[in-house]
């Protein structure tokens, strides 16, 4: 039976922690779906897939809207760095009624997991997706031994 008010302070105290674990617990799990929804990459950053195929690495961009002008590429190593421009398309004179493409510059960093022959690479920009074809250097390559 309830002796006094602190008894019943403590059952809401007891009450409000267990609320509180519950509600760290489920976190972002009513949230809102779209573009807000999962992993993000950061604004005006373009999207990318990296894939080791065993002789090279492959990288995949997407850059809609992009001229490969707009795109510089520079490797050092096993870091690969990626940046770019998107400038305004609007015609010159005109005033913007409405504006949904940014006009960002971005750059992106990637640590490879091994040297790559930089005289090799390869770049194709197609219908807004850069790809990057990175062969590996032969020290970076698996090798089979043999047991003799």
């Amino acid at each position: 039976m309830w002796t006094g008010a602190n008894d019943f302070d403590r059952m809401f105290d007891a009450m409000d922690l267990f609320r509180s674990r519950l509600n760290r617990m489920f976190v972002g799990y009513d949230g809102p779906y779209g573009e807000n929804f999962g992993w993000r990459v950061a604004n005006g950053s373009p999207r990318t897939n990296f894939y080791d195929t065993g002789e090279a690495f492959e990288l995949l961009a997407e850059l809609p809207g992009m001229s490969k002008e707009d795109i510089t590429i520079r490797i050092q190593g096993n870091y690969l760095e990626l940046s770019g421009k998107r400038t305004s398309d609007a015609p010159k004179d005109y005033k913007a009624q409405r504006v949904e493409r940014d006009v960002t510059s971005f750059t992106r960093s990637f640590t490879l997991p091994g040297d790559v022959n930089a005289d090799k690479i390869k770049a194709v920009l197609k219908d807004g997706l850069l790809s990057l074809v990175l062969p590996k250097a032969e020290a970076a390559k698996p090798k089979q031994i043999s047991i003799s």
